[in-house]
């Protein structure tokens, strides 16, 4: 027997509790993504020169996007650990600590003495602050994505989940401008200093965000799941071996499909500053020329999220993948050109157009591959491998690819079209979800779920 979803009491009312959910999820996820690519952006200006002021500048950027990469790496056991009681007990409650602990881990970040004053104690305690953002951020991201999906008509699912995405370039906007004003000091200042008061303001992002989440109701489709298990006794599964059970190769295709949106994102809001500078750009305008582009991301998401929902997550996805295999090339040349106007169009290009039309529509795409009793947990691990292939190890490769090329970036774009590709691949041999129904009881697990591969 199949439990439908608890009904709202009248439209009004669920309007107002969609308001409240969407505004939850895109405020808890700036303040989990200003936390977590202020590290980017810090790994890049900042962290070689204080944590590894031992090592040569080229070795030192390898380590401190090292430690960036950290960050990504422990992206899918968060998924896993929060997904899991997230699938048992409840969205709301997982959101609630992932949030806490990425605004208590960023603060420390802001207090952490140098190289020079603990020696390699530093780096040390910087690798473990970076874990926990990673493992906060793995959690985040499944249930604030839920909680709008869940809540969600099936017409507009696309969009509701996008909410989430739409935190991401926000909180790398708020993350970026703030960074940027304090990059204007003397550079014993900002070395000192400056960097260090945009870690210290998490703390006042997490009581804002902490008042608005409290608010929120717990996912309807989530309590129609946990009523139809009272009324179906079974034995209870642990939603990670259910996803591993009934949907691996959704688990596969979603990290692989998601993968070119990361790398892009990854690459564009790190390497990309690094590369831009060095070649001769300065830094404060690279910071700006970002922040332009980023904003723009921020209404783009939605744009082809609310075309996903109109034509499919496939078209929309796959169009976004090959368009990054084929101007991949020009965009890297045009960031090492040392142009102004030619970094500002490579942003463009890179942020609102290519990555904005694989993300999109990312969110309901992954989350449509389960079912509701493990969707938590697999739609985390999927989108947190798909993180953790792209963003997470794209920079430290590039550096790394960077150095083989002798300062020409034809490798990074190499390896950008082959991810590219790769997740075109993966996403057309998925199972079009857009108009899928997502209400399952307990019962319902047995099945694979409306996007798992197709033929």
């Amino acid at each position: 027997m199949t439990s439908a979803p608890t009904a709202v009491p009248s439209e009004a009312a669920y309007r107002k509790q969609m308001r409240r959910v969407l505004f939850s999820s895109y405020l808890g996820s700036v303040v989990e993504f200003y936390d977590f690519l202020l590290y980017g952006i810090a790994a890049s200006l900042v962290f070689g020169q204080i944590f590894f002021a031992n090592m040569t500048p080229v070795v030192a950027t390898i380590a401190s996007f090292g430690t960036l990469a950290i960050g990504y790496l422990s992206r899918p056991l968060g998924g896993i650990i929060f997904g899991h009681f997230g699938d048992k007990m409840g969205r709301k409650s997982m959101l609630i600590i992932t949030m806490s602990l990425m605004g208590v881990a960023s603060t420390l970040i802001g207090l952490l003495p140098t190289y020079d004053q603990i020696g390699v104690v530093a780096p040390l305690l910087l690798i473990f602050l970076r874990l926990v953002q990673g493992l906060a951020v793995g959690g985040e991201w499944g249930g604030a994505a839920l909680m709008s999906l869940e809540h969600s008509k099936t017409e507009r699912r696309g969009f509701a989940a996008s909410v989430t995405h739409m935190g991401g370039p926000s909180g790398a906007l708020l993350a970026t401008l703030i960074m940027t004003g304090f990059s204007t000091l003397p550079k014993e200042d900002f070395l000192t200093w400056g960097w260090r008061v945009p870690f210290l303001f998490s703390a006042v992002l997490l009581l804002v965000g902490m008042f608005v989440r409290l608010k929120v109701t717990e996912s309807p489709l989530f309590a129609a799941a946990q009523q139809a298990k009272k009324l179906e006794p079974q034995k209870t599964k642990s939603p990670l071996l259910l996803v591993l059970r009934r949907y691996p190769k959704n688990v596969v295709l979603a990290a692989l499909g998601g993968s070119a949106a990361f790398v892009f994102q990854g690459l564009l809001a790190t390497f990309a500053i690094t590369l831009a500078v060095q070649t001769g750009v300065a830094q404060t305008t690279v910071l700006l020329m970002h922040a332009v582009a980023t904003f723009l991301h921020i209404f783009t998401i939605p744009l082809f999220a609310i075309l996903s929902d109109r034509v499919g997550r496939r078209p929309v996805m796959v169009t976004g993948a090959i368009a990054g295999a084929v101007l991949a090339f020009p965009i890297f040349q045009m960031l090492a050109s040392g142009n102004v106007a030619l970094v500002l169009i490579a942003f463009l290009i890179g942020n609102p157009l290519i990555q904005a039309s694989m993300y999109g529509p990312m969110a309901a795409f992954i989350s449509e591959m389960f079912g509701t009793g493990a969707r938590y947990t697999g739609a985390s691990l999927g989108y947190q491998l798909a993180a953790t292939l792209g963003a997470g190890l794209a920079p430290l490769s590039a550096a790394s690819l960077m150095a083989m090329g002798g300062g020409n970036p034809v490798f990074i774009s190499v390896m950008v079209a082959v991810v590219c590709i790769i997740s075109a691949a993966a996403i057309y041999l998925t199972k079009e979800s857009y108009r899928a129904n997502l209400a399952s009881s307990a019962a319902d697990e047995s099945q694979p779920a409306a996007a798992a591969v197709g033929n």
